[in-house]
């Protein structure tokens, strides 16, 4: 999705609008979805996207339009917001009216390719072997991958330089969660306030905390490890010292970023979709990388759209659709559509040229290049039951309600008896 800041908050409402409606018309899908009679290729090719934003006089549009004159055909767009674009393909794909090209949320693709409203990368010819890996893995399913990436944002830590000066800290000190609880204490010396986030009990929590949660090198196949408990014991320790305030339990990243914005807190972890409004805070800001309990960049979950190619009768009609799918992604168009989209190329190349242009973007690409897919590990649908029990441990532990050992336990049952 193009606005990220929603991507935690919508996800899961997302999922469950698609589980519902993948009950109530009984699939899957199986090879139905397509939108031309058996043996002819349209001429015109539906490209459906979650970018309403948009007009038809935009690089991205412009973009579409000249890939599709690239592989002979042309366009029809239809943009959606990102929840009725998922709901949409699916009836779409019962009605056998799907597109020939969809840009969908990178968590969707493997529903919508489990539901079988999508081709396989393999038997469409696509090709997404110039994206980096970590990131193609969000659309990889039992072995299978679906689609290509069209660009990524993640998580860092803004923090603000007055405010860090102010107590004798140099963000390049702050290596590991030691050397952050260290910078965090300054900080509440110096009488300014330490850190902000998201805890929200949404999707959109279990988003900010999975940094931490990587970063201590836990699993989301086991949420009750050692390395999982000491991550939320570590926010836990946050509150507890004041060094973040009780207000984060309910922040959303958009409630989390005003607090930062007020120029009271050191840091605040948030996403490259902020960088307008950090230019726009009026103080001096910069970024630094989530740093891992030992050191190191943290993975951080991915957000960003992956171009796929729904299952047609016509496998001329697939081809070609791969073809412009290729297009979209491609090292010689995609940046045009990054930079609009405040993204970071998933092609390594482009990200060195984004950098070169902007060289306030290196810590981001680092990120991204360190960043996780949140249904990747073969996941795929498996996540949002194992999401949410997350989220509500973490809620459980910073309310007291529990300690992050009791309340990790219980999430790992609850995410391993969930069906």
């Amino acid at each position: 999705m193009n606005v990220v800041n929603e991507v935690g908050r919508r996800t899961m409402m997302r999922r469950a609008a698609v589980f519902r409606l993948l009950t109530a018309a009984g699939l899957a899908v199986s090879a139905a979805a397509c939108s031309s009679a058996p043996g002819s290729a349209p001429d015109t090719f539906s490209v459906w996207d979650p970018y309403p934003q948009f007009a038809g006089d935009s690089e991205w549009v412009r973009t579409i339009e000249a890939c599709g004159a690239q592989a002979g055909i042309k366009i029809q767009r239809q943009a959606y917001d990102t929840t009725d674009l998922t709901n949409k393909v699916l009836l779409a794909a019962q009605q056998r009216t799907a597109p020939q090209v969809l840009v969908v949320d990178n968590p969707v693709v493997s529903t919508l390719a489990e539901a079988g409203v999508l081709r396989s990368n393999s038997d469409v010819g696509l090709d997404a072997s110039a994206s980096s890996p970590n990131l193609v893995a969000a659309g990889t399913l039992n072995g299978k991958t679906y689609g290509t990436p069209i660009g990524a944002n993640t998580l860092a830590l803004y923090y603000n330089k007055a405010v860090l000066s102010a107590a004798g800290v140099d963000p390049a000190s702050v290596k590991d969660w030691a050397s952050l609880d260290a910078a965090l204490a300054k900080v509440k010396a110096a009488g300014k306030k330490g850190i902000t986030f998201s805890a929200i009990g949404t999707e959109e929590g279990t988003f900010q905390f999975l940094p931490w949660f990587w970063g201590a090198g836990a699993a989301l196949t086991d949420l009750s490890s050692a390395q999982a408990v000491s991550a939320l014991t570590l926010w836990k320790s946050w509150l507890d010292q004041g060094h973040a305030p009780n207000s984060v339990i309910g922040n959303t990243q958009t409630t989390s970023w005003q607090e930062f914005a007020t120029g009271e807190y050191a840091f605040a972890e948030n996403g490259t979709w902020q960088l307008q409004n950090a230019k726009k805070a009026g103080f001096e800001y910069g970024v630094i990388a989530i740093p891992g309990r030992t050191g190191g960049t943290a993975p951080a979950p991915t957000g960003g759209e992956f171009v796929t190619v729904p299952v047609q009768d016509d496998k001329g009609t697939e081809s070609k659709a791969a073809q412009i799918a290729t297009c979209l992604t491609g090292p010689d168009r995609v940046l045009a559509t990054d930079t609009a989209l405040t993204y970071v190329s998933a092609v390594p190349s482009v990200q060195e040229q984004q950098v070169t242009a902007l060289p306030e973007l290196k810590v981001w690409v680092e990120a991204v290049r360190n960043a996780k897919g949140r249904t990747g590990d073969n996941l795929g649908t498996r996540y949002p039951r194992i999401s949410q029990p997350l989220w509500g441990a973490v809620q459980a532990a910073l309310t007291g309600a529990k300690t992050p050992d009791a309340a990790l336990k219980d999430a790992q049952a609850a995410a391993a008896s969930a069906k």
